[in-house]
């Protein structure tokens, strides 16, 4: 046995007696039913816990079976989506709940659970331990940043070999009882989010296995892992229009495909324009522009593009070409993140 796969085969007992002591007490870690576990993995993708205990709770509150969820209104879904970003997982989410209701359940598998839309290799793995404490390596990027530093890896863990290589190891030191294989996952993440931290040095004298880890024991813990740069984001401008006319604000609906697909949105146009280029922008949609009110810019920044916005907020006469809907209230339609800004503007406008 080599000296990686030394390490790692007496990492499960020191890391389940902590993880069944320190655990963040979290909804989703106190049931196995695969359908709570799968909402809470989805929803966990690229997402902080604390931002997702509220919409979780709500989520649930609104559709505590995978029937119901089937059976949701898009509109219904994607308004209690609303904020939490990358909004295709809501779309998938449902999906696969209308294939899992026509099948009758759920799989029980790690190949079976990679089915469904929106399930990938880390999720599967995922509620395959947790809901059917089946023996499958859920990596993600905690387990990626323990595992290289406790074996002293200096791969680059954005290379799909890594991965594959990493799940293999945890694979191979797997416990055997049912109620450890339903957490040992857990546990691996839990150790990463919150000793065997990222953006900062490990906190080595709380960790369970500070006496096995090669990477604090030959001081290169803090240098790893080891990731290949990031490509730079691309840049679009954008210029946004808070269309007022009595009382009521114009949104329209994006496309069915593609970022942010059929949210709703502020009237909006490529280019970071000025007032008299914006004037001509409104005009060429059949209004005409009365009192310019005020001028805000705003940044979002989604994972491979930034948008950088300039938005006016403007009175208007004329009722705009098809597909724009003019409202009183925002309560209704599910407006993305990246209109944040001009979202409150808008809700303030209309309260006046």
């Amino acid at each position: 046995m080599n000296e990686n796969a030394m390490t790692l085969s007496q990492l499960p007992p020191p890391l389940l007696a902590w993880y069944r002591k320190n655990a963040r007490d979290l909804p989703w870690r106190k049931t196995s039913d695969p359908y709570r576990i799968w909402v809470s993995e989805i929803m966990l993708q690229q997402t902080r816990v604390a931002a997702v205990l509220g919409y979780y709770a709500r989520f649930l509150d609104a559709f505590p079976t995978v029937e119901a969820l089937a059976s949701a209104r898009s509109d219904q879904l994607m308004k209690l989506w609303e904020g939490l970003g990358y909004y295709s997982r809501a779309r998938n989410l449902q999906r696969a709940a209308k294939l899992v209701t026509d099948r009758g359940g759920f799989p029980d598998t790690y190949e079976g659970l990679l089915e469904l839309p929106g399930v990938g290799d880390y999720t599967a793995a995922a509620i395959a331990s947790a809901a059917f404490a089946r023996r499958e390596a859920a990596v993600d990027g905690n387990v990626l940043r323990v595992v290289t530093r406790l074996t002293d890896d200096h791969s680059d863990i954005a290379a799909p070999q890594t991965k594959k290589n990493i799940r293999a190891q945890v694979q191979a030191v797997f416990p055997e009882a049912e109620a450890d294989v339903r957490i040992f996952n857990q546990a691996l993440m839990e150790l990463g989010a919150i000793v065997c931290v990222p953006n900062g040095p490990p906190k080595c004298l709380f960790c369970p296995a500070r006496d096995l880890c090669l990477g604090r024991a030959r001081g290169t813990a803090e240098t790893l892992p080891v990731k290949a740069p990031k490509k730079s984001r691309r840049v679009e401008n954008k210029t946004v229009f808070l269309f007022l006319r009595e009382g009521k604000t114009a949104l329209r609906k994006r496309p069915a495909s593609g970022l942010l697909a059929g949210l709703w949105e502020f009237p909006n146009v490529e280019g970071a324009l000025d007032e008299a280029a914006a004037a001509e922008a409104v005009r060429a949609w059949g209004l005409e522009p009365k009192t310019w009110r005020n001028r805000l810019t705003a940044k979002h920044i989604f994972s491979h593009v930034e948008w950088h916005m300039t938005g006016y907020t403007l009175e208007a006469a004329g009722e705009g070409p098809e597909g724009f809907i003019w409202v009183d209230t925002l309560e209704q339609h599910a407006v993305p993140a990246a209109f944040a800004r001009y979202r409150e503007e808008a809700e303030r406008a209309l309260r006046e």
